[in-house]
């Protein structure tokens, strides 16, 4: 199925193909092409939120397409074309000056629409309509966006890791010497293990003392609660570092009382937590590594194991626990994972390390299994 995002590449369908049958057009502003649209057949066409006048869009509905309206009073694109870019979600806000994450940041206000209903409560149909556009877009965009990248590598990892704690530090090590690798760095988007792995990613070009100095910049505000001053340092190392290596985040508007980390490059932000979760396990086919967390980060091992369990995307790929003693002693996950494993394929794709050095060598010398 052909794509069309852009005015360019409308024009240059056009141009080839002489025909709109069965293209999906998404987020075009088409109001300045009636011409062009009227010359030619749009059967099992789809255009979702374009804009179309007059006798442009009586031709394309007659003609067998399936026309999408634009959403009204809803603060973002349910048919955006692209990933959230580094630093998207931030606009409105200002660090250092008197604006309010919490209110005026893009981030918060789609917060503050999906949270005027409770969870668990059926919808108005129009919300639900938005977020399942949105969420469908967004999966668009990260398909999109990983044909052109390398492996994949997941880290999941606990919102409560603090930027002083050594776990902090270790999962930062390990970002960057895995986007060093060439591999393409994961994580959920959010604060803590997460925000550690991606500022690991974007510092690999960087010297190894630039992790000292900014860790020494982002211990500034240890508290995401304090959602200014966590943003202001993390705006501080953006600011000292501003050319990093690109990373993905993955986070979601279910846990958007946490802001989205500002070191990933390309943020694939959904309001279905469930389909988020199980989106970016499936992608880190270059293997996950899972450091110190509490109950999501638990449910996230073994809804990784259960894919693996049964080759759900014809593949098995490599699990490392970071930190031993505590998926072993702790909150004990990777024994049971491995008896739950026994003698299935991916049995031998279970590991643990204490450094980023050790999960660096069993991920290389690990690679997936495809079946």
């Amino acid at each position: 199925m052909i794509e069309i995002h852009t005015l360019e590449e409308f024009d240059g369908h056009i141009e080839r193909a002489q025909s709109l049958e069965g293209v999906v057009v998404q987020g075009v502003d088409l109001s300045d092409r009636s011409r062009q649209i009227r010359g030619v057949s749009c059967v099992g066409g789809t255009f979702l939120g374009c804009r179309l006048i007059g006798d442009a869009l009586e031709h394309v509905v007659d003609g067998g397409a399936v026309v999408f309206p634009r959403l009204p009073a809803i603060p973002f694109d349910p048919y955006r074309p692209h990933l959230y870019e580094q630093g998207e979600l931030l606009a409105g806000w200002v660090p250092g000056q008197s604006s309010s994450f919490d209110e005026e940041a893009l981030d918060s206000r789609i917060y503050a629409w999906s949270s005027q209903h409770p969870k668990g409560q059926p919808l108005p149909v129009l919300d639900a309509l938005a977020r399942r556009l949105h969420d469908h877009a967004i999966d668009d965009a990260l398909g999109a966006h990983l044909r052109s990248q390398p492996e994949v590598v997941a880290v999941m990892g606990g919102h409560s890791m603090k930027r002083d704690e050594p776990a902090y530090r270790l999962v930062a090590e390990l970002g960057r010497s895995m986007a060093r690798e060439g591999w393409h760095v994961a994580t959920g988007g959010g604060p803590g293990a997460m925000e550690a792995a991606n500022l690991g990613a974007w510092l690999a070009p960087q010297p190894d003392s630039a992790l000292d100095a900014a860790l020494e910049l982002l211990i500034d505000e240890l508290e995401y609660s304090n959602a200014d001053r966590y943003l202001s340092a993390g705006q501080a190392v953006l600011d000292r570092f501003p050319d990093g290596a690109s990373s993905l985040a993955v986070p979601t508007w279910f846990y958007g009382h946490e802001p989205t980390n500002q070191f990933a490059t390309h943020v694939a932000k959904y309001f279905a937590n469930s389909i988020r979760e199980d989106g970016l396990l499936a992608i880190a086919t270059r293997g996950v590594v899972f450091a110190p967390g509490a109950a999501g980060t638990t449910q996230e091992v073994f809804q990784d194991a259960t894919q693996n369990h049964y080759a759900v995307f014809e593949n098995a790929s490599p699990m490392v626990f970071l930190d031993r003693t505590f998926w072993n002693e702790t909150l004990p996950a990777e024994p049971l994972l491995r008896t739950l494993a026994a003698d299935r394929p991916y049995a031998s794709l279970i590991g643990s390390a204490d450094s980023a050095d050790e999960a660096m060598d069993f991920l290389r010398s690990h690679p997936r299994i495809d079946f």
